[in-house]
């Protein structure tokens, strides 16, 4: 645990070798980065942590509307604890918001920005519209309940929703989900609407150290677009993975290939 401002973070480190910290996205936490972390544990010293508020990242404050660069200081203190040189970082999703922030914030402690499909919708045509439905999503659930809202919110993405934990599932398998769910009304309460409103500084990311990456589903998803448009405002190359959204968690091998080979050609 690291306690940090308005905050108990839990965190764990697998591996030897160079420091390379993995960032959860919406709702998720450390058990959907173990594999993958298992994969790479012979390289690098994989850092994964549930992110504050959801998991067993307990708030020590009363919860309110989550801020993006609240998130990144509390990565920045994360990396400030664990190692004095510069890290790979892998985002996903909003993780990857976050990453991009971090970058920009703190780039003495970022060697390496994966940022695999980044949550900037503030590129699209249109923008306020976006931020409208993400703004409906969070009301929908406040009205219609979790089932309704992460219907309606895995439709914008253009993305299947979870499995059910159901009882004949490995017990850490289940005990997963059931976190995962439990972390849904976090991320819709305080998370969703604003972190949908987070705004890249393209000025200070142009020449960064920055992989723009994004999966295999295709490119009219919500993700895969905004990554693209990204790229085309930072004149950067798109990595595709030959796996889908959470293929990190269902397809490590495949991602693991993926993730070493981006690595080690930076």
């Amino acid at each position: 645990m690291l306690a940090v401002p308005g905050a108990d973070l839990y965190y764990e480190v697998r591996g030897s070798g160079p420091v390379l910290l993995l960032i959860n996205g919406s709702n998720g936490d450390t058990g959907l980065f173990a594999a993958l972390g298992d994969r790479l544990a012979d390289r690098h010293t994989v850092v994964a942590y549930d992110r504050r508020g959801n998991s067993r990242s307990r708030l020590t404050d009363s919860p309110g509307e989550q801020r993006i660069d609240e998130h990144v200081d509390d990565a920045h203190r994360l990396l400030l604890a664990l190692t004095s040189e510069p890290a790979a970082v892998f985002g996903t999703s909003t993780g990857a918001s976050i990453g991009l922030d971090l970058l920009v914030r703190h780039p003495e402690q970022v060697d390496l920005l994966v940022a695999h499909e980044p949550l900037v919708v503030g590129l699209l045509p249109d923008p306020k519209q976006w931020h409208a439905k993400f703004d409906n999503v969070a009301e929908l659930y406040r009205t219609d309940g979790p089932k309704a809202a992460m219907g309606e919110l895995t439709a914008l993405f253009g993305l299947s929703g979870p499995p059910e934990p159901a009882a004949d599932l490995p017990t850490p398998v289940r005990e997963l989900l059931e976190r995962v769910q439990a972390n849904v009304h976090f991320n819709l309460s305080y998370e969703l609407s604003a972190f949908a409103r987070f705004e890249p500084d393209l000025t200070a990311l142009r020449g960064a150290p920055l992989v723009l990456a994004v999966s295999n589903e295709g490119a009219e998803t919500l993700l895969y677009r905004t990554t693209a448009l990204l790229a085309e405002r930072l004149d950067l190359p798109v990595v595709e993975f030959p796996t889908d959204h959470v293929g990190y968690a269902l397809r490590p091998d495949e991602f693991a290939v993926a993730m070493t080979e981006v690595l080690a050609r930076e």
